[in-house]
């Protein structure tokens, strides 16, 4: 067994803890490229010590949001041992979009990682993957259109980010008007020809990567 990692002294805990909070903050506020030094400001602390603790944005992101991407996973996991599988494919679907409501930072994370941070790497793979398989078996049951994708659900996650942002504060529950009014679409006897193709993997990892890079989006 790995040995438990050293405790803090009592000031450096009273450091992390602020920062954390203040890190939990400024994402939601800002997203992921939150000002590090404004992060430090609200914490009270110098940025040095932000970097002792945090080496990088990366360390501080996988600190923040490892609790709901661990709720990403508790809820795939649950939704698999759902009998009612278009119960368990809504619920996982409004899970994940609940985790990331005013959540500027989550959201851009759920998006993309720009960090390539292995625990978040694998989470985010772990949901993914369980995702799909509760979709294939939608579609063996004859319950979710036999037409839809991996990377079509990966785009509904995205569509809800906007409607989030603009909401808040006037209507927060909103996007959940908007997701069910697209779930309703993914039943399969409501299947009708689509115009336009689900974009591939590949594709969808291109449109990852321009997330993850702004100089890329022009």
């Amino acid at each position: 067994m790995a040995p438990d990692p050293p405790r803090l002294r009592r000031d450096a805990q009273r450091n992390y803890d602020a920062l954390v909070a203040a890190a939990r903050d400024a994402f939601a506020e800002h997203g992921l490229e939150a000002s590090l030094e404004q992060v430090a400001k609200r914490a009270g602390v110098a940025i040095g010590t932000l970097y002792r603790h945090f080496p990088t944005r990366g360390h501080l992101v996988s600190a923040i949001f490892s609790e709901k991407l661990q709720a990403s996973v508790a809820a795939a996991e649950q939704a698999l041992t759902m009998k009612d599988t278009w119960a368990a494919f809504c619920m996982l679907l409004e899970r994940l979009c609940e985790l990331q409501a005013d959540d500027r930072g989550f959201n851009d994370l759920t998006s993309a990682d720009p960090y390539a941070i292995d625990d978040i790497t694998c989470m985010q793979s772990r949901v993914r993957d369980l995702g799909t398989q509760l979709l294939r078996r939608g579609q063996r049951e004859k319950v979710i259109r036999p037409d839809l994708t991996p990377e079509d659900l990966h785009l509904l996650i995205w569509s809800q980010s906007r409607i989030m942002e603009a909401t808040s504060g006037i209507a927060p529950h909103a996007w959940r008007r908007h997701l069910h009014l697209l779930i309703d679409a993914y039943r399969a006897d409501r299947a009708h020809p689509i115009p336009e193709a689900p974009l591939t993997p590949q594709q969808l990892s291109r449109a990852m990567a321009r997330l993850c890079d702004p100089a890329r989006r022009q």
